[in-house]
């Protein structure tokens, strides 16, 4: 069982710090095989590796700059959750600058993200 610190860093450190970095492979290692990341906002859900290291290559490929910060968190340790708020922003080649102030709820079993939910305050880049 992971304590609220290495929750908060399994979030912070270990996912959101290799997507900004492009990192593909050790991002998708912080999901379980069988993990279901799911954009709720976007009605949109990807299950297991394959399809969350398809989603994240694509979003990496398309996105010049990706930025996750300002985060605030709240954990469950007893039930292995953690509900991050943070900001999301995305520079594109064409100029452009989206960013999002989204929420994440991690369900974590076994030190891997088992479900991910997502809310975003703009549309989706996770297709």
């Amino acid at each position: 069982m992971l304590d609220r610190e290495e929750l908060i860093a399994l979030v912070e450190d270990a996912y959101f710090a290799n997507v900004d970095n492009k990192n593909l492979e050790p991002a998708v290692a912080c999901f379980a095989k069988d993990a279901e990341l799911r954009i709720q906002s976007a009605h949109v859900s990807h299950v297991g590796h394959d399809q969350i290291r398809r989603m994240f290559k694509g979003f990496m490929a398309a996105t010049k700059i990706i930025y996750h910060g300002d985060f605030s968190h709240v954990v469950d340790v007893e039930n292995q959750w953690i509900a991050s708020q943070f900001v999301a922003r995305n520079d594109y080649d064409d100029g452009r600058q989206v960013e999002m102030r989204n929420c994440n709820f991690f369900q974590i079993e076994d030190d891997r993200f088992k479900r991910v939910t997502i809310y975003m305050t703009d549309e989706n880049p996770l297709v």
